[in-house]
């Protein structure tokens, strides 16, 4: 018997403290005869606490010592049963949506867009993240504090030249 994602996501969890890491999502799908795995991680922060500085994104090398990690873990286990399967450890892409206030923490300095039910779509740079809400800084305008909670739909927008620092000292 195979067990739950939630399963699978608490018993790897602890094995990716030592690299400051946590379990973002599991996904088990079947594939033929086998499975494919998918264990999205990513840093863990303090979401407490109010981060105005951009995050680093994981390196291959953090994601290689995770996949050792979580794929000793599961080997060990009984969790997956008798059938093979297809470990994939990853980053979760840009295009997850911000839910949860780490989500909104780790992208601060990014373009995002968020949706409110009865106020406008805003868009605009991640300027400061919180533990109860985000302020964001669209490019005409006055910063935005908004309260998570006051949020339908959040995305982080995707660029393709973002601007450097220098480019905003030129200005």
């Amino acid at each position: 018997m195979m067990a739950s994602e939630a399963t699978i996501a608490a018993l790897v969890e602890p094995s990716l403290r030592p690299f400051r890491m946590l379990v973002e999502d599991v996904t088990v799908t079947p594939a033929g005869k086998r499975r494919v795995v998918r264990v999205a991680v990513d840093r863990a922060l303090d979401t407490d606490g109010e981060v105005t500085e951009p995050t680093a994104p994981l390196t291959l090398d953090e994601v290689a010592d995770a996949t050792r990690a979580v794929s000793e873990v599961l080997d060990d286990s009984d969790a997956l049963g008798a059938a093979p399967y297809v470990l994939e450890v990853t980053s979760p892409g840009v295009d997850r949506p911000l839910r949860l206030p780490r989500h909104y923490q780790r992208n601060v300095g990014r373009l995002v867009t968020l949706e409110r039910p009865g106020a406008a779509t805003l868009t605009g740079r991640v300027v400061r993240a919180g533990a109860d809400d985000v302020t964001v800084a669209p490019e005409e305008g006055a910063s935005e504090t908004v309260r998570y909670a006051d949020v339908s739909r959040a995305v982080v927008q995707v660029e393709f030249s973002r601007p450097s620092p220098t480019d905003d000292e030129e200005r």
